[in-house]
């Protein structure tokens, strides 16, 4: 069977608070985008084994969330076969659009159908929040305000299908576990739901990413990729996850069909 895990953005990212877990309480929406990575699962006669092509994925294929996923469920299921996950990987790494941890949920998602595990919506859910904190997303895979550690979710009833959406990834690998460090916490804000029912115009200003003030110290650089979607006529531009990939909504086929980056930069415009 073959799959296509997607992206996602997030609009918004609070760090409210270190948790005594050694983790951080974080308030975003999660928004998925189109752009895919393909994953097929079939039964080995051996062992389980995990292939990947495409982008070059960094680390042992031992430590793929894709491969964590098998043994997650083998450990619950033990007639769950031996199988061979291959990936091809297109969704930048490192940039914030959570393609790792769609790829293990999606995964879950395989295996259970393939191999008729049964499992229940609730019951992905919870392998998923063990894999990632951001793997619960992709099994709803719907609009959703994230709290917790990104795990706990509240589906949003927000669209952007009127509006263009434009991707752009620098091809720079940020740490996460860097860039939490530079973050100071805080809660006394507005909340995020409250920010998205206003108009996307609205946003700019009130919708931010806590993790923009450390990247941009990191990589002064990318400082200019968000000014530059602004320029080109951007109605909300901003790094997503941790980065360091950027995203822009645009009025209706108003996003620059030519790269306003004079090729620096990939450059995608997603419906």
């Amino acid at each position: 069977m073959v799959f296509f895990p997607n992206c996602k953005i997030n609009l918004g990212l609070k760090i409210l608070r270190r948790r005594e877990d050694g983790y951080h309480d974080l308030e975003t929406a999660f928004y998925p985008l189109p752009l895919k990575d393909a994953l097929e699962i079939v039964r080995d006669p051996e062992k389980t084994r995990f292939t990947a092509y495409g982008l070059p994925i960094p680390g042992e294929p031992g430590a793929n969330l894709c491969l964590k996923a098998w043994h997650l469920l083998r450990n619950d299921f033990p007639r769950l076969p031996p199988a061979h996950i291959h990936l091809y990987k297109n969704i930048p790494i490192g940039a914030g659009l959570g393609g790792g941890s769609s790829d293990g949920a999606r995964t879950l998602v395989a295996l259970n159908l393939q191999f008729q595990l049964g499992l229940g919506q609730t019951q992905l859910l919870d392998y998923a929040s063990r894999l990632g904190s951001d793997c619960p997303f992709f099994i709803l895979n719907t609009p959703c305000l994230g709290t917790g550690r990104g795990h706990l979710l509240e589906p949003l009833s927000l669209d952007l299908s009127a509006y263009t959406l434009a991707l752009t990834d620098p091809g720079i690998h940020v740490g996460t576990a860097q860039v939490f460090s530079l973050c100071t916490p805080g809660e006394n804000r507005v909340p995020i739901k409250e920010i998205l029912s206003q108009p996307v115009a609205h946003w700019r200003g009130l919708l931010v990413n806590d993790f923009e003030a450390p990247v941009f110290r990191l990589h002064p650089s990318l400082g200019e990729i968000k000014e530059t979607l602004y320029r080109v006529g951007a109605l909300y531009a901003s790094l997503t996850g941790s980065g360091s990939a950027f995203f822009g909504i645009f009025d209706k086929d108003r996003a620059p069909a030519t790269n306003p980056f004079h090729g620096r930069y990939n450059y995608r415009i997603l419906p």
